[in-house]
C-alpha cells in the first residue's frame, strides 16, 4: 500500500493543530501582567519562529527523503548529537500528551456533568487511547481527524478576531479604555517571549512524519510555512484583542480569558459554550501529538536507538507498536499528575516542554550552517544567514525559559544517554541509504 498518506492540507492542519492547542484559551490571562511587552515578545518570537521555519524549509529541500529532523541532524551533526536532541523532544511530547488530556478531561466533566462521577485521570486515560485507536487506522485517519479538529477549533479564534474588528469599527474608543501600565522592560519581554514561544512550540510537526507525506519536497515547506504564519497571525490578533478589550488586572486573574472576552463582545454570560470549543482544541492537538509521537519512535526504533520492535506497522500502514508505546507512557504520565496542583504543574510543565524542544530547533540550525560550509553551492546561498538566526533565536529562548526548566532539559538528555549506548552496544550503527553522517 503506499505509505505517503499525508498531502498539503493534512500537513498544514497538522501544524496548525499542534501549535494551537489548549495554551491558547489561557494565554491571554499568562501574558496580560506584561503589558505592552506582550507585543515586543511576540515580535521576538514570530520572527525567531520564521527563522526556525524555513531552517526547516531548507533541511527538507536539501534532504527530502531523510527522516524528519533525526535525519537532517544525524546527516550534518552526527548520530550521538541527533538522539539526544529527539530523545528530549520524545520524552517531552508524551509528556504533554498527558497534560492535554488531563486539561480536556477537567473540561469535559465540566459540559457533560454525569462524567464527574468518574475518576478524572480514568478519563484523561480513555482521551489518550482513543487517539491511539484513531491513529491505529493509518496517517491518513490521523490527519482526518486533524483537519476536522482544526476547523472546528478555529471557529471561536475566528469569532473573536470578527468581532474585535467590528468593535474597532463600531465603537473604537473601546480599545483605549484599558490600556496596560506596565513599564516597557528586557526582562518583561523575554518573559513575554518564552510564553509566546510555548504556543508556537509544533512548527516542524509537517517535517516529523516526513515519510509519509506526499511530494515532500514540496509538500512540508509550503506546510510549514504556511501553519506557522497563519498560527502566529491568529495568536498576535486574539492577545491584542483581549489586552485591549479587557482590564489588564481582570484578565490577569482569569481563569478563562476567552470567555470574558466574548462577553466584552457578546454580552455577559455569553462566552460559556467556549468550553465546548477548548476541548476541541485539546482533543484535536492530543491527536496530532500522538500522530508525530508515533512516527518518531518508530523513526528511532528503524535506526536501531529504540527496541526494534517498535519499528513495525500494521496493515493500514500505522506504528501500532509505537502507538501502543507512548499510550501507556501517556496514561501512566496521565494518572501520576492528576491532582489538586494540576493548574500549577501545566504551568511548570509547557516551560519545561518548552526547554525540552529548543535542543531540535538549535541542532537543525548548526545543522544547516554545516551544510553551507560543507558544500555552499548545493544549498541557497542565505542559508548560513537563516541558520545563525535560529541558532541566535534557539539560544535567547534558551536563556528566556530561566535556570530551573534549562537544568530539567539537561536532564531529559542526561537520562537518554545510557539508552543510546545500550542500544549502540546492541545494535551497531546501521547504513542507511541516501543519508551520510559527517567524516
Amino acid at each position: 500500500m503506499n505509505t505517503r498518506q499525508l498531502g498539503f492540507w493534512m500537513c498544514t492542519a497538522l501544524v496548525i493543530g499542534n501549535m494551537i492547542g489548549m495554551g491558547i484559551f489561557v494565554l491571554p490571562a499568562s501574558l496580560a501582567p506584561l503589558g505592552f511587552n506582550v507585543f515586543i515578545g511576540w515580535a521576538a518570537t514570530v520572527f525567531g519562529c520564521a527563522l526556525l521555519a524555513i531552517v526547516f524549509v531548507m533541511l527538507v529541500r536539501r534532504m527530502p527523503e531523510a527522516d524528519g529532523p533525526f535525519g537532517y541532524i544525524r546527516a550534518t551533526l552526527g548520530e550521538g548529537v541527533a538522539f539526544g536532541a529527539l530523545w528530549c523532544y520524545w520524552v517531552s511530547i508524551w509528556i504533554a500528551n498527558a497534560t492535554l488530556a488531563v486539561g480536556a478531561a477537567g473540561y469535559l466533566m465540566s459540559v457533560v456533568p454525569p462524567l464527574a462521577q468518574f475518576p478524572a485521570a480514568f478519563i484523561a486515560a480513555g482521551l489518550v487511547w482513543l487517539f491511539v485507536v484513531i491513529n491505529l487506522f493509518g496517517t491518513r485517519m490521523g490527519g482526518r481527524v486533524q483537519v476536522l479538529t482544526v476547523g472546528l477549533k478555529l471557529i471561536p479564534l475566528a469569532l473573536v478576531i470578527l468581532l474585535g474588528l467590528w468593535m474597532l469599527v463600531a465603537e473604537p474608543a473601546a480599545y483605549a479604555e484599558n490600556i496596560p501600565a506596565q513599564p516597557i522592560s528586557l526582562h518583561a519581554t523575554m518573559a513575554a517571549s518564552t510564553i509566546a514561544l510555548f504556543a508556537m512550540l509544533g512548527l516542524e510537526s509537517a517535517t516529523v512524519p516526513a515519510g509519509r507525506v506526499r511530494d515532500p519536497e514540496k509538500t512540508i515547506p509550503r506546510a510549514t510555512l504556511v501553519g506557522t504564519l497563519l498560527t502566529a497571525g491568529i495568536y498576535v490578533a486574539v492577545t491584542a484583542i483581549a489586552t485591549l478589550l479587557v482590564p489588564q488586572a481582570t484578565l490577569a486573574a482569569s481563569n478563562a480569558p476567552f470567555v470574558d472576552v466574548l462577553d466584552r463582545l457578546l454580552g455577559a454570560g455569553q462566552g460559556r459554550w467556549l468550553a465546548l470549543f477548548v476541548i476541541i482544541s485539546g482533543l484535536g492537538c492530543l491527536n496530532g501529538w500522538t500522530l508525530v509521537v508515533a512516527e518518531l519512535t518508530r523513526t528511532l526504533a528503524t535506526r536501531q536507538l529504540l527496541p526494534p520492535m517498535f519499528a513495525g506497522s500494521n496493515r493500514y500502514g500505522a506504528p501500532a507498536p509505537a502507538l501502543l508505546l507512548v499510550g501507556a507512557l501517556a496514561t501512566g504520565v496521565a494518572l501520576l499528575n492528576y491532582g489538586e496542583t494540576l493548574v500549577k504543574g501545566f504551568t511548570f510543565l509547557s516551560i519545561i516542554t518548552t526547554a525540552a524542544n529548543l535542543p531540535v530547533y538549535l541542532c537543525c540550525s548548526l545543522g544547516l550552517i554545516w551544510l553551507w560550509r560543507r558544500d555552499p553551492n548545493k544549498v541557497p546561498r542565505l542559508a548560513w544567514l537563516f541558520g545563525i538566526g535560529g541558532t541566535t533565536f534557539s539560544i535567547y529562548a534558551f536563556i528566556g525559559v530561566g535556570r530551573e526548566p534549562f537544568l530539567w532539559a539537561l536532564a531529559l538528555a542526561a537520562a537518554g544517554v545510557p539508552v543510546y549506548f545500550w542500544m549502540r552496544w546492541r545494535h551497531p550503527v546501521p547504513v542507511i541509504a541516501g543519508i551520510v553522517p559527517p567524516s
